[in-house]
């Protein structure tokens, strides 16, 4: 194998792959990365066996020449010393040439390495997933609703389930659901399938959060492929697939609440300072709780108290508040991580009474919710 390739392109290919590389593997190969020269171009694989990542690079893109194939073949290099060689070589562009019994020269400049490959036929195969069944949804869509869900599964393994994020596909619509049983973040969008097929998955919270890095913001439509235990997204020139997380995800449609006792309108921003300015004393506590009270006039008392530290108070004015009285306390860091994920400049909390989990949305915005339990703190 030998090839001629432009560096920016290769260090870019290779970022992308190694989100998929572990060093922590009882299969040694998957430590590496697998490089494959073709006509067409070259393309990189990295694979923890949950998550694979594979990256294209074309011989050509916009009539500018990347790659120059002399010499088709593949080869697995050690991707701890890979990445790092690729990123600090000289010159623009890299050229990779694999010898005999596998040793594999990186030239730059005046500058060369000589790094021992592995065989590439022993690197696991990716799988192969039939694509009669896809949907597209444009990327940007695809990591707000990442971005909105993904923080709230659980990093506990002790109910691995909800380490996931659920995906349910029905009526061309996509739902994403993530709890950890103390909040819930669910989001909801429009897709476009050809196939109308209905679908009910579980997607490691990982994983999801590894692509939301590699895909570029854009409007692009990205090509989604379920099958019984594998998801495939596919955008130009990356293909990143992950394992699906096996059992049922909780049915939590019961847990959001129908009505609501109490409803406070605020302002989302003014909200979210207030509740992290609360924090700052609360976090030596146990589990940084703030505690909400309405008052008279419209206005929201937001204090906490933390004995051996000291307490602070703030008041700040709602848009409106309808319904009873409300004290009720929750954890800070529940509600900021649920305001960061919404938006819009105002929102609408709807409380069930003290005990009961309550309901954040934005205004004027029904595929979007967060969900949190508040805290007995008596």
């Amino acid at each position: 194998m030998k090839f001629i390739i432009q560096r920016d392109h290769l260090v870019q290919s290779v970022q992308d792959v190694m989100k998929a590389v572990t060093s922590r593997t009882t299969i040694p190969i998957l430590t590496g990365i697998k490089i494959t020269a073709s006509t067409e171009g070259v393309t990189l694989t990295g694979s923890d066996s949950d998550i694979s990542i594979e990256s294209f690079i074309p011989k050509e893109d916009d009539g500018n020449e990347i790659v120059e194939v002399r010499q088709p073949g593949a080869i697995v290099l050690q991707a701890k010393f890979f990445s790092e060689i690729v990123k600090k070589l000289p010159t623009d562009t890299v050229e990779i040439e694999v010898l005999g019994s596998l040793q594999t020269v990186i030239r730059s400049g005046k500058s060369e390495f000589n790094l021992n490959g592995l065989d590439a036929e022993e690197y696991p195969h990716l799988p192969q997933v039939e694509e009669n069944n896809k949907f597209h949804i444009a990327t940007d869509l695809l990591k707000a609703m990442i971005r909105q869900t993904h923080f709230a599964v659980s990093t506990s393994e002790t109910r691995p389930i909800l380490t996931g994020v659920n995906w349910r596909i029905e009526n061309e619509e996509l739902t994403c659901i993530a709890t950890d049983s103390h909040r819930l973040a669910l989001r909801k969008a429009k897709i476009e399938s050809e196939s109308h097929e209905n679908y009910n998955v579980v997607i490691p919270g990982k994983s999801l959060n590894e692509l939301s890095k590699i895909i570029a913001d854009s409007n692009e439509l990205i090509d989604i492929v379920i099958t019984e235990n594998q998801i495939l997204f596919k955008a130009k020139h990356l293909l990143f697939f992950s394992r699906l997380l096996e059992g049922n995800y909780p049915d939590t449609s019961r847990l959001i609440p129908e009505e609501s006792k109490t409803d406070v309108t605020v302002n989302t921003k003014e909200f979210l300072q207030a509740i992290d300015r609360a924090s700052l004393l609360a976090r030596e506590g146990r589990n940084n709780v703030v505690k909400l009270s309405t008052i008279e006039g419209g206005t929201i008392e937001i204090s906490s108290n933390t004995p051996e530290i000291g307490k602070v108070v703030e008041e700040i004015q709602s848009q409106s508040i309808d319904g009873e009285e409300l004290k009720i306390s929750f954890s800070a860091k529940y509600m900021m991580d649920a305001l960061k994920a919404l938006e819009g400049t105002e929102i609408k909390v709807s409380f069930t009474g003290a005990m009961r989990p309550f309901v954040i949305r934005p205004l004027h915005d029904e595929t979007i919710l967060q969900l949190i339990l508040p805290v007995r703190t008596y």
